[in-house]
């Protein structure tokens, strides 16, 4: 039972099925999912799939980082072995992929791109000063383009302005949680924002990808896309991301938790004013 709870637990089920929600979300902004009940579920699932198979891919790699920074984690307390993860993870990847193909071309082109980059992203780009952060942000952006993809034939301008101000919130997000997890990434010689240029720096950086997302976010209302009940439900959204980016400078732990709130507001602010327009 321990290994079977491990296995579920290196997918990280709730965030999994988070980005799962993103997707069919970025698909109700773009057009009707009800409409395109067969190709929104095939993106649901194959986002579900590939962050988990991604979270797991994740853990095979940095299993020695988490003996410091999270030790409980499947691997590091022995329930998983890392070979179990890395075959959980390859079987995961395949069944995204096979969800994937009935889609459209450019849906397509989107889960091709996402899934290249989140085998590369522990090895290649996580320990990269800010780049691992925007490698993160372009992939939590894209799970909305990717769901907008699936179902629409026309413009896809709205549910981009919504990919591009979760990708902002996420960069805010990353940064924080490398701050949060500094010791251990300095142990295993990554260089990621903080340790380039301190934490403060960092969360300097933080505050401005925050604050750009906070400028923009009016944006649906002020082209006339949206009306106010988007208004109504983004600015709280707003307030809870600067909120939880400041107290980064604080507590980085409860900080990136509260932003999250923050980030998931602010998606539900796109359903609004999808819903009353």
């Amino acid at each position: 039972m321990d290994r079977f709870r491990g296995l579920v637990e290196l997918t990280r089920p709730v965030n999994a099925l988070a980005a799962g929600v993103l997707t069919l979300i970025g698909g109700y902004v773009a057009g009707s999912i009800v409409q395109h009940p067969i190709p929104a579920g095939a993106a649901g699932a194959a986002t579900v799939l590939a962050v988990g198979a991604g979270n797991a891919i994740n853990d095979y790699f940095d299993r020695e980082i988490d003996r410091i920074n999270d030790p409980e984690r499947p691997i590091p307390r022995g329930a998983v072995s890392p070979r179990g993860a890395l075959i959980l993870s390859i079987g995961l990847f395949a069944a995204a992929v096979g969800f994937s193909l009935v889609l459209p071309r450019l849906a397509i082109a989107i889960a091709v791109i996402d899934l290249v980059a989140l085998v590369a992203y522990t090895e290649l780009f996580k320990g990269l000063a800010g780049v691992g952060n925007v490698v993160v942000a372009c992939l939590g952006g894209s799970t909305f383009l990717f769901g907008g993809a699936a179902v629409a034939s026309g413009s896809l301008r709205t549910v981009a302005t919504l990919a591009l101000l979760a990708a902002l919130s996420t960069i805010a997000r990353e940064i924080v949680k490398d701050v949060e997890d500094i010791d251990g990434d300095r142990r295993e010689g990554l260089n990621t924002l903080p340790i380039a240029v301190g934490v403060k720096p960092a969360l300097a950086v933080a505050l401005v990808s925050s604050l750009v997302a906070v400028f923009a976010s009016p944006v649906p209302y002020v082209d006339g896309t949206f009306g106010g009940a988007y208004l109504a439900v983004v600015i709280p959204a707003d307030l809870v991301l600067l909120a939880g980016t400041i107290g980064g400078f604080r507590d980085p732990s409860a900080a990136q938790s509260h932003m999250k709130y923050g980030m998931f507001l602010a998606a539900a602010a796109f359903v609004v004013g999808r819903a009353v327009v």
